[in-house]
């Protein structure tokens, strides 16, 4: 592993599952900092670091000032990463030494650089942007206001929602990753990835998993419910895929209706999903009545 140019005082070493918690801690201050509120969950942590293709003993490094984790960088995939710093740690070339330490850990699993989501014009975007980080694409946070509703779309005749089987995980996975990959320049995620990610995931319940299915039966269509927030209050879809020959039938915004009714039969009193510039579905979701709050932005460097 390679040396971090740290303060005096401050330790690194990798991370273990053991630290899966003081991520999130360190990870939710930085947030709350930036943005003025926590997105991410513990779960976040937990769930990718349980995927088998991923390794924490050569994909992290952590900071520390005593027992205190006040700095964390990991890579993700072939080619993005996260990091974060406390916010009463900054401005101490801490976040300088991780993205360094993170591009040659990319570049030793055999990638030539990668990316990090940061929240637009935040600390960490202006660091990335002097270390000559380009902006890859941009991302938002889209919320349904409160007491606005998505207009009803009714299905073609056969087609129906539902929820989604434990046989039938593998089909779901192959209408995300199909549509996902139509714009995202990465390898296929494997079914073990997915199932650790997404069935493995603390507080996964079947009823997470929404379908659209043809006259046969088929699943050509799903989203993907997470019930965030500390009180699970709030039903943010994490992924929404239609297949490309069943598309402009009205058969995303019949999921995303169904996705967020089933939210608030859960309890959910808000509703949220995030798109990102490579998709170009920014339009549709503002034209359903949701409205962009945060926006991050994916700064890369050697890709």
């Amino acid at each position: 592993m390679s040396a971090l140019d740290l303060p005096d005082g401050l330790t690194f070493r990798v991370l273990t599952m053991d630290d899966a918690r003081a991520v999130y801690d360190l990870a939710a201050a930085q947030e709350q900092h930036d943005i003025g509120k926590v997105e991410i969950e513990p779960a976040d942590i937990v769930s990718d670091w349980s995927r088998p293709s991923w390794d924490v003993a050569t994909h992290t490094i952590g900071v520390f000032d005593g027992d205190m984790l006040v700095g964390y960088g990991e890579v993700t995939g072939h080619d993005r990463g996260d990091a974060a710093v406390h916010p009463t740690y900054r401005r101490r070339g801490i976040g300088t030494a991780i993205a360094g330490w993170m591009r040659k850990a990319v570049e030793d699993l055999g990638g030539t650089g990668y990316g990090s989501p940061v929240p637009e014009g935040s600390a960490g975007d202006r660091l990335l942007d002097k270390l000559g980080y380009r902006v890859r694409w941009t991302s938002w946070v889209l919320d349904l206001p409160a007491g606005t509703e998505i207009a009803h779309r009714d299905l073609p005749e056969g087609y129906a929602i539902r929820e989604a089987r434990p046989e039938e995980y593998p089909a779901v996975q192959d209408v995300i990753e199909d549509a996902f990959l139509e714009w995202s320049v990465r390898e296929r995620e494997s079914y073990d990835d997915f199932h650790a990610s997404v069935i493995g995931r603390p507080g996964f319940e079947p009823w997470h998993l929404r379908v659209v299915t043809d006259p046969e039966d088929t699943i050509v269509g799903c989203a993907l419910v997470i019930m965030a927030g500390e009180d699970a209050d709030e039903a943010y879809i994490e992924r929404l895929a239609v297949r490309k020959d069943q598309r402009h039938r009205g058969l995303a915004q019949a999921l995303l209706v169904d996705a967020f009714a089933r939210g608030r039969e859960h309890g959910a009193t808000r509703s949220s999903l995030s798109t990102d510039s490579r998709t170009g579905a920014l339009s549709l979701y503002q034209k359903v009545g949701m409205e962009v709050g945060d926006v991050w932005v994916n700064r890369a460097i050697g890709v």
